[in-house]
């Protein structure tokens, strides 16, 4: 099959090679899936789990990609839930090769059914996203109706989901990020937008719940303006290591097939957009990931027509 492959972690995304694997087989409780559409974080070639195992052994040459929408081939032993020929979208474990590939082999409990009326470019650019904006916000922000969300990024992959799901919620949000993504921020839901370039944080005043994308300084000027009883939220790689200045509740995104079907849901009713920029096939992915200019929204690679 092909597949995206890196072998030189100093390299980033200019390190990668479209090149012939063999079909993954699947594992107890796997199911295979052909892959339609994959989407990809840059950031991930920066972790642990894409260059070694869980018992650091190396593991090179790894496919990269974790985001995943396609039809289910063939099922493991013991493997129940899904069956073949079932459309499906998830979220691929970080210690087992990817999704930027025609085939990838995965446990079924990481998959939940893809609606036949969303596509699977949409399916593929959900799981990181929204998952990630749904645990921040309810599982490790625990927000409440009637409090404020300072949203960084806001115009990002994962700070459009926030602020649409924070809104729905019935939060306040303010999305930060640069001058030029103002409008977008809005677009998706902000009730303000703070300019990092040019405004200061700390003239919004006080806020609940804070989502943090950035770290550094942004983070310590945010963790000042959270009330008593507020949250900081950030998000680390799996297997990082962990800020030690207390400031932060750190979390990894998990896979989680009752919070896929319930962002799926929103997406299908109107409630949750998305927020798509460059689709590109896996032949074009490695110019795709290494642009020569800034790009806006999430890039998600589309393996078959």
């Amino acid at each position: 099959m092909k597949a995206i492959v890196v072998t030189d972690e100093a390299a980033g995304t200019a390190g990668m090679k479209l090149m012939e694997r063999p079909v993954p087989q699947p594992a107890i409780n796997d199911v295979i899936v052909e892959i339609h559409a994959s989407g990809f974080v840059p950031t991930e070639l920066t972790w642990p789990p894409t260059w070694t195992d869980r018992v650091d052994r190396d593991r090179t040459p790894t496919i990269p990609g974790h985001e995943l929408a396609g039809v289910v081939t063939a099922l493991g032993y013991g493997t129940t839930g899904l069956s073949v020929g079932q459309r499906v979208f998830g979220l691929a474990d970080w210690y087992r090769d990817g999704t930027l590939a025609e085939y990838v082999a995965i446990e079924a409990r990481n998959l939940a059914p893809l609606p036949g009326d969303v596509d699977f470019t949409m399916g593929a650019s959900l799981p990181i996203s929204g998952l990630t904006a749904w645990q921040g916000l309810f599982q490790h922000g625990r927000l409440q109706a009637g409090q404020s969300v300072l949203a960084h990024g806001a115009a990002g992959a994962v700070g459009t989901m926030v602020t649409q799901l924070a809104r729905e919620a019935g939060a306040y949000v303010i999305g930060t990020g640069r001058g030029a993504d103002r409008q977008k921020a809005l677009d998706f839901g902000a009730n303000e937008f703070v300019d990092l370039e040019k405004d200061a944080l700390k003239d919004i005043g006080g806020v609940d719940l804070v989502f943090d994308v950035i770290g550094g300084d942004i983070q310590k000027q945010s963790a000042a303006l959270i009330r008593a009883g507020g949250t900081l939220v950030t998000i680390v790689g799996p297997a990082e290591a962990r800020p030690a200045d207390g400031l932060a509740v750190d979390f990894v995104v998990e896979a989680d097939r009752a919070q896929l079907v319930e962002i799926v849901q929103r997406v299908r009713d109107g409630r949750l957009r998305t927020n798509i920029g460059t689709i590109a096939t896996l032949e074009e992915a490695v110019a795709a990931f290494n642009p020569t200019e800034r790009r806006s929204g999430k890039t998600i690679i589309r393996v078959r027509p």
